[in-house]
């Protein structure tokens, strides 16, 4: 059975949205909501970028980045661990081997 869509009012930027979402995902839509408005009133309050469309770009962008750097620091620490455990892998095995000799 597909969850029922709900309607959430989002406020961002000053500016009111209705967005429909599936009432479990209600409370991540709020937060993302309320984490783009903040980042988006940071750019205003500097003063360097005009316009509602323009400083939405730049959070779009702000937030992009942020994303690839996460992601790109956990494929890192993923590579690191996978390279970990090939390494006590291969002690084991060398270890195991002994024992047969």
């Amino acid at each position: 059975m597909k969850p029922s869509n709900d309607t959430v009012t989002l406020h961002i930027l000053d500016k009111e949205y209705a967005i429909a979402c599936p009432q479990d995902e209600r409370d991540n839509l709020q937060r993302a909501s309320q984490y783009l408005d903040e980042r988006m009133r940071q750019i205003r309050a500097t003063g360097k970028v005009i316009g509602a469309d323009r400083i939405a770009v730049m959070a779009a962008l702000n937030i992009s980045h942020e994303l690839l750097l996460e992601r790109n620091k956990l494929e890192a620490e993923s590579q690191g661990r996978e390279k970990q455990l090939s390494l006590m892998l291969g002690k084991l095995e060398q270890a195991l081997s002994r024992q047969d000799d």
